[in-house]
């Protein structure tokens, strides 16, 4: 008869898998618990730099002691060699009982491999069903990587209540507040990429960092679309340029301003796309290219549009403050054409609602895929 196994061990799995956020990536987030009846005999959880993956952490904090005992895992064990050897074998080796999973493992060098080498070994496998949900959200990126080869692209705005992102004259001063900013960070810190467009930077001068203090496996990478490379030269995202700006630009850019820009220590790419602009969709492929797992766009009204219009954005981040603008002149948070007709509007699903006290909120959803394109 099957151990339904411990809500306990798995929910400090997850916890222990949390540890690994922009420090595991391009690798998934896996915490492991292993146990001796009710008691924890060992730990661990996966960063890049670290090399070795969670179960072989936790099978090294264990011990002797992992003998005959239950594994906790929040992502099926690995059955294939990369830089490390299959932790579906270590587990075989260390002669454990019963592995309990979160979630299996979508990456084609896995997916139930794992499972089927444990199972055929004789050890019993249990997917806690009860914490699929929160196991697959916390490898959301890496998950849709897998799938697609491109990156998790989040659009990120803060915005009023009426759907403003800045007014006509005075834009002084922050829409939303520091309690709203400082979430903002904590999806700054999960992404691997920043994006905007040259309008922000030529009205902001932003530098597009991670502020949250916290360790991050690789530098945060700064992408610029700049279709004539307007960005200017003092600005703080080139002041502060080291490996990690990409501007994307596109054939009609000047060569001398692409130059002088490579001389500070920015990289420039051609992406030509339609109506002399950047191809937005070449962008995405080449930053999942480079093995970026997750792409958050924070940046002005026709970028934003550009960027649902083309069908690169996957899912939403709205951040929304008990204010209202007005006017016709205040910009909406997509500008551009838009679409024509309300039959055609871009469908969101799996809304999701973050209170961020005492008066703001947050909406998260995904972008439907067939309403991406317009037909």
């Amino acid at each position: 008869m099957s151990f339904t196994g411990s809500t306990t061990f798995m929910a400090e799995a997850l916890r222990l898998a949390k540890e690994g956020v922009a420090l595991a990536s391009p690798n998934p987030l896996v915490g492991c618990v292993i146990a001796q009846g009710e008691v924890v005999v060992g730990r661990g959880f996966h960063t890049w730099a670290g090399l070795k993956h969670a179960e072989i952490l936790a099978l090294e904090d264990a011990g002797d002691a992992a003998r005959g005992a239950d594994v906790y895992v929040t992502l099926e064990p690995c059955s294939h060699t990369g830089r490390t050897g299959p932790c579906a074998d270590a587990l075989i080796a260390a002669g454990v009982a019963r592995v309990f999973a979160a979630s299996g493992d979508p990456n084609p060098l896995v997916d139930g491999e794992g499972f089927r080498r444990l199972r055929a070994a004789g050890i019993e496998v249990v997917h806690m069903e009860a914490f699929a949900a929160e196991a697959a959200s916390l490898n959301e990126a890496f998950f849709h990587f897998v799938k697609t080869g491109k990156p998790l692209v989040t659009l990120k705005c803060a915005l009023t209540l009426d759907g403003k992102i800045s007014a006509p004259q005075d834009n002084s001063g922050w829409i939303t507040s520091e309690r709203a900013r400082a979430h903002v960070q904590t999806l700054r810190h999960a992404a691997d990429v920043m994006l905007t467009g040259s309008g922000t930077v030529l009205a902001d001068d932003p530098l597009l960092t991670d502020r949250s203090g916290l360790p991050r496996s690789r530098p945060l990478l700064r992408v610029v679309l700049d279709s004539t490379l307007r960005i200017p030269l003092d600005s703080k995202l080139v002041a502060s340029a080291s490996g990690d700006l990409l501007i994307a630009t596109t054939s009609a850019a000047s060569s001398e301003r692409r130059a002088a820009l490579e001389a500070r220590g920015a990289e420039v790419k051609v992406f030509d796309g339609p109506r002399g602009r950047v191809d937005l969709r070449d962008v995405v492929s080449e930053i999942g290219a480079r093995n970026y797992l997750s792409l958050m766009i924070e940046a002005g009204s026709m970028v934003n549009w550009a960027a649902l219009d083309s069908g690169v954005v996957d899912k939403v981040f709205l951040y929304y403050a008990p204010k209202i603008l007005g006017g016709l002149q205040s910009l909406p948070m997509a500008g551009g054409a838009g679409r024509q007709k309300r039959t055609d509007a871009l469908v969101l699903e799996r809304t999701k609602l973050h209170e961020i006290p005492p008066d703001e909120f947050a909406v998260e959803a995904w972008v439907k895929p067939e309403s991406r394109r317009e037909p």
